[in-house]
């Protein structure tokens, strides 16, 4: 089945639209929406992706998240990811996006925040594994473990900007 995605410029404006494997093909930039989950402790979702994923199987991330469809914001694909991925529906909160080189191909990462209060009902054929950590955890993990490249460099910049503490919470609410 075909995934359509809008593949952008250096600058995050739309070219065209392409089928997603093309974009990847042809390493033409395309957005991806994500999010960041923490919970009411400030922990940090970890999730290792499905081993049966054609991106990345086994690899750590602390990203939730998906291409952006046709005529779709990152804010609406990121609700969209959260659902169909861990099977809650909690407001997301736009953090950031970069475009990150690393990987399959370019992709502009928008990147968003949840609050999580609800049991996870995370998608078998997406998550093999999750788990909440502190940041400190994920530090002493974060360069052992295979994390997927974006999810690195996300979790980097989150960290840098203050955001999963205290005080970047609240500035950032």
């Amino acid at each position: 089945m075909s995934e359509l995605v809008e593949y952008v410029d250096q600058h995050d404006r739309v070219l065209g639209v392409v089928d997603r494997d093309e974009a990847v093909r042809e390493n033409w930039s395309h957005r991806i929406a994500t999010t960041i989950c923490r919970d009411r402790e400030g922990r940090i979702l970890v999730l290792r992706r499905a081993e049966t994923m054609s991106r990345f199987p086994g690899y750590y991330d602390v990203m939730v998240g998906g291409a952006v469809n046709v005529g779709e914001t990152y804010e609406q694909a990121a609700v969209r990811e959260l659902t169909e991925e861990l099977g809650v529906r909690a407001p997301v909160r736009f953090l950031f996006k970069f475009l990150c080189r690393q990987g399959i191909s370019p992709v502009w990462f928008g990147v968003h925040e949840a609050v999580v209060s609800e049991a996870l009902g995370p998608a078998p054929g997406e998550i093999g594994w999750q788990d909440w950590m502190t940041v400190d955890e994920l530090r002493e993990v974060a360069d052992e473990w295979a994390f997927v490249p974006g999810g690195r460099e996300a979790l980097r910049r989150y960290s840098e900007c203050g955001f999963g503490s205290g005080a970047g919470r609240q500035a950032a609410e």
